[in-house]
């Protein structure tokens, strides 16, 4: 929908990036408009942008706890470690027979998803697994836990939240076959280097479907690079194409990467990637999926100590209602209100 810059409102959405008379970007898809944004295109002589109308602002619910995170979260650490142990041996497996044994994943995985159903700080969850593990193994079991809480919010059954949170732990199982000194190059991956390492989405559905004779456990592994704009891999898959387990995994497995040190890049701060995950749903990413993701985790983040780039450290106390991924800190000299003080961001993220 194309709106004259008078009728904008804080909340709204571009649907395509915006550029000034020079050229220059000012904002990209999926931004979400606060006053200052709107300003800003004022002053830069827009008259016209395109709005989102099919996504809806989303509707934060209250976090709800049925224990102290603290006392709730202690109890999860020593499952953590076995099951980020259980990873690696199953990943030698797969590297050694090309083949898994699914007895040992569900020994892995039932313990952990029990606990999950109880723990409502997904954040938290996410923090604990913030660690200096091998990331492949630290990525599976985070994808894992984020396609169980999201299929979860989705509306899938128990029984159908554990199977694709299964399918979502084993998505990069395929990688244990690639080249060691290509999973771990600090570089950029050349293009021949590329090539071989997007056969691990190929290789996984392939040792999976071995394992188990499950298509259904095996496709988010084939697809989760897949794209809904057609941009991924490694068939250039288009929205439907794509199974809706794999859409999940699509998710989760972004926003883990993203949020995790890889030897290529470090991590990101976990409330901007939420903001950038918002830009991917219109067009990449699965926005049904997307949406579900942020509109659960946002509320997470209050309570949650931070580290500013004004060298400020303080509690987020409320998701902003003009700009969700700029919330309000509480410091030592006052309020900070991150949707208004825009040269200011958030450094890091405590539990």
């Amino acid at each position: 929908m194309r709106l004259h810059v008078s009728d904008l409102k804080p909340g709204q959405l571009l649907e395509c990036d915006t550029f000034n008379q020079s050229g220059v970007q000012l904002m990209p898809a999926g931004s979400l408009l606060s006053d200052s944004d709107i300003n800003k295109l004022k002053l830069h002589g827009i008259d016209y942008v395109d709005i989102a109308e099919s996504m809806q602002p989303p509707v934060f619910p209250t976090p709800v706890f049925t224990s102290s995170p603290a006392e709730s979260l202690m109890k999860l650490v020593p499952i953590f470690d076995t099951t980020m142990a259980g990873t690696a041996t199953i990943f030698k497996q797969a590297m050694n027979s090309g083949t898994i044994a699914m007895n040992e994943v569900d020994d892995l995985l039932q313990p952990m998803t029990e606990h999950l159903v109880d723990q409502k700080d997904v954040v938290s969850l996410l923090l604990l697994l913030d660690r200096d593990d091998e990331y492949t193994y630290n990525h599976s079991v985070q994808v894992g836990i984020l396609t169980y809480y999201i299929a979860s919010w989705l509306g899938y059954s128990a029984d159908d939240c554990y199977t694709i949170s299964k399918a979502g732990y084993l998505i990069d199982i395929g990688k244990s076959v690639v080249p060691q000194h290509l999973l771990h190059k600090p570089g950029k991956l050349s293009a021949e280097e590329f090539r071989i390492m997007k056969k691990h989405a190929k290789q996984g559905y392939d040792i999976i479907l071995e394992s188990t004779g499950s298509e259904l456990l095996a496709l988010p592994a084939l697809q989760h690079h897949e794209r809904e704009d057609g941009s991924g891999y490694p068939y250039g898959l288009r929205k439907d194409d794509i199974h809706p387990y794999s859409r999940i995994a699509a998710v989760a497995d972004v926003y883990s990467a993203m949020t995790s040190n890889r030897v290529y890049q470090s991590k990101q701060e976990y409330i901007s990637v939420l903001c950038e995950l918002y830009g991917l749903s219109f067009g990449q990413l699965n926005a049904e999926v997307t949406q579900s993701f942020i509109k659960h985790l946002l509320p997470n983040f209050i309570g949650k100590r931070v580290l500013l780039t004004s060298g400020d450290t303080g509690m987020i106390v409320m998701n902003n209602p003009n700009d969700y991924f700029r919330p309000l800190v509480k410091c030592s000299r006052g309020f900070i209100d991150l949707a208004k003080q825009r040269d200011i961001a958030i450094v890091e993220i405590y539990i």
